[in-house]
């Protein structure tokens, strides 16, 4: 369900939060889902539950998610995120400016990067 970095630059944390938050926007991730459990997927991504306990306290703070007690954190009713192309889109803005810039910084053309983008495309 989630792909976890270990060694990438963003925190483990900030990873599920963003995941969590696109996948809602996306609606892969529907109002009432319930998400793994903490000790599920820390020990599915061999992480501190701590780390996984504070990427859902984080979503429940914006209300995405809804803690219930005895049950696993869930898609809360009421999300706030709009659902429009531009919405989703604008949530991808930092990862393309990134790439655009990791892109510039290796010297490799657009069309180089479009090329590679779309041979990735449909493994993903």
């Amino acid at each position: 369900m989630f792909h976890i970095q270990a060694n990438s630059g963003e925190p483990i944390y900030r990873q599920l939060v963003e995941q969590i938050r696109r996948m809602i926007a996306g609606g892969q991730l529907r109002p009432g889902d319930e998400l793994p459990s903490v000790r599920e997927l820390a020990s599915e991504h061999a992480i501190n539950p701590m780390t996984i306990s504070k990427a859902y306290s984080l979503l429940e703070t914006e209300g995405l998610l809804l803690r219930q007690r005895g049950r696993p954190m869930a898609v809360a009713a009421q999300t706030q995120v709009s659902h429009s192309d531009a919405a989703r889109l604008q949530q991808l803005q930092p990862q393309l400016q990134a790439l655009i810039q990791a892109s510039q910084q290796l010297q490799l053309s657009q069309e180089q990067v479009q090329q590679e983008l779309l041979r990735l495309w449909p493994q993903q």
